[in-house]
């Protein structure tokens, strides 16, 4: 009783792994497109904030050093 017990908690284990392994797969493309779309909007904000950014450095350090 206590063996055929095992036996299917180790099928089911099995089987479960091997669906996740399988799923795991095909989820890189996702992640891809997802990394590709951070860095595009990266890129984006840094192009539209990157003045005001400059300027406000400028600014900090024009003060802190007294020029």
């Amino acid at each position: 009783m206590l063996h055929s017990y095992i036996d299917r908690a180790l099928a089911r284990l099995s089987m479960a792994l091997r669906d996740t392994i399988e799923d795991e797969r095909g989820d890189v493309p996702g992640w891809v497109l997802i990394t590709l779309m951070t860095a595009g909007l990266v890129v984006v904000i840094w192009a539209l904030a990157g003045p005001a950014l400059a300027g406000l450095f400028e600014q900090a350090i024009s003060r802190v050093s007294g020029l």
